[in-house]
């Protein structure tokens, strides 16, 4: 089965970002990532409510909004209306996972949950099988262009087994550091779903390398 892709918006031309919404629309790519940042939760700020609906008034692809920020639950039914299709909040942000993860499922949206790298998975033994989606962070979260941290491998393949033991449905999403040489071994693991940004967007042919990281299996 093909993997999901996801490309990141966050590494795209700010300045020309209908243009690179319209070429994801154009590849073979399946949601649109878009990495929320406060400067509190990680150290860098990104863009909030505004600029994801203008993403979404250009975008043909589902948005996945990766929610980087403390106290994620004031803010889940306002992304809902920028047409968020994921929500993916922090398990290190939340205080009160598994109602958080409610509260997204209540606004209509698929409800993920992110884990950074430090952080172990035993966070999401009482919330997996009510979690749609897990994204793993591959890199520390705040900055984009970041070295893949090579224990994630680890972390998928243990995940991977706490997903089939729970009976959950949820997809294994990676995130940070994505390319072509260690995508393969990410899906081998067992990831589901592959979030890429500088990778996609420094490439002379993003349509193509989007293409090339769909034909994986």
């Amino acid at each position: 089965m093909n993997p999901i892709i996801a490309p990141s918006i966050l590494a795209a031309d700010f300045a020309n970002i209908q243009r690179d919404v319209e070429m994801i629309n154009k590849s073979r790519a399946d949601w649109v990532h878009v990495d929320i940042m406060d400067g509190v939760f990680v150290p860098n700020i990104s863009f909030g409510i505004p600029v994801t609906e203008a993403i979404n008034k250009h975008s043909q692809k589902p948005l996945d909004v990766h929610l980087m920020i403390v106290n994620p639950e004031k803010y889940i039914d306002a992304f809902k209306k920028t047409g968020a299709y994921v929500i993916s909040v922090h398990a290190e942000a939340c205080n009160h996972l598994h109602r958080t993860i409610q509260q997204i499922k209540d606004a209509g949206c698929k409800a993920g949950v992110a884990i950074n790298p430090h952080t172990p998975l035993n966070v999401l033994e009482n919330v997996i099988a009510d979690t749609d989606l897990v994204c793993l962070m591959s890199v520390n979260p705040g900055f984009g262009g970041q070295k893949f941290i090579e224990k994630t491998y680890d972390k998928i393949k243990q995940l991977k087994s706490m997903i089939d033991t729970s009976r959950s449905k949820a997809i294994i999403e990676i995130d940070g550091g994505v390319n072509s040489e260690n995508a393969p071994k990410l899906l081998a693991a067992g990831a589901n779903a592959l979030v890429a940004g500088n990778f996609v967007f420094s490439s002379k042919d993003p349509l193509a390398t989007i293409a090339s990281l769909k034909d994986i299996k």
